[in-house]
């Protein structure tokens, strides 16, 4: 082929590439990265671990969520599930999967209800955010938002501050969000009565973070599903949450190792 011949031909890419874009990086763009990081401690009775499960494979069964990713600007997004505890324990339990549709988003689900629950001692938020930004890390997708999605039912008990983890990842451009887990009242050493004010001023942290509290069993389900189109859609915090603001803040020292540091979790 000659040079004017090799000219046309290249003219004619460049045009084809300005009428008709296509961004190789398109492919692996997602509207968000989201881990979503579960708590297994032993503090969670067997039937709250079960409604955790069955609240996320339920949320992802959703035509609500659904709608959420395909109403996305990319209109999809990457997840994964994370069981979590100890300080040395943080279990995936569904991997990066990406979800444009129904039928990723039933897989998702299903993936979930072939992995029995884990129940380990202590409770490390802080592991748990160390952990999720490692994953974030690991995508292999370019992400528009990336969100940690922390749901538990104590403070953190082992491992480092709390604060810590959730500013060094702020600081990343993290945002986390929390699912405070209140079904049962305060009844021994550890347990702390306000948990979602201490998720509020010593969990959650970046931009739109919010918290979701859970004090009946029968809003379990539809709590998780709130969320998680909140996070997919980064829809404005609601006066529901914003309510909580109005009270004193939450003593983070206090439920970051310290006096409530304790073994039965």
């Amino acid at each position: 082929m000659n040079r004017g011949l090799l000219g046309i031909a290249a003219a004619w890419m460049a045009l084809g590439a300005w009428l008709f874009p296509h961004d190789a990086r398109a492919e692996t763009e997602v509207d968000v990265a989201l881990v979503l990081a579960v708590d297994v401690s032993r503090s969670m009775d067997p039937e709250e671990q079960e409604l955790q499960r069955e609240g996320f494979m339920e949320a992802f069964r959703s035509p609500q969520v659904h709608d959420a990713i395909r109403n996305g600007m990319i209109g999809r997004i990457i997840v994964t599930y994370v069981e979590w505890s100890g300080v040395e324990y943080q279990q995936i339990i569904v991997p990066w999967t990406i979800i444009d549709g129904l039928e990723s988003a039933m897989r998702f689900a299903d993936g979930l209800s072939s992995t029995p629950i884990g129940r380990v001692r202590r409770t490390s938020i802080s592991g748990a955010i160390d952990f999720g930004v490692k994953l974030l890390e690991q995508t292999g997708v370019q992400a528009m938002r990336r969100v940690i999605d922390i749901s538990g039912d104590g403070p953190n008990s082992s491992g480092r501050s709390v604060m810590a983890a959730r500013d060094e990842a702020v600081a990343k451009g993290i945002t986390i969000n929390g699912l405070p887990i209140m079904l049962k009242r305060p009844s021994g050493f550890g347990d702390m009565e306000h948990l979602d004010l201490y998720y509020r001023d010593c969990v959650i942290g970046g931009e739109g973070a919010f918290t979701i509290p859970v004090r009946e069993r029968q809003h379990f389900a539809n709590a998780i599903r709130t969320k998680i189109i909140r996070e997919i859609a980064a829809l404005p915090t609601d006066s529901l949450i914003q309510m909580a603001q109005a009270t004193s803040p939450a003593s983070c020292p206090e439920g970051d190792r310290g006096p409530y540091r304790w073994d039965r979790n």
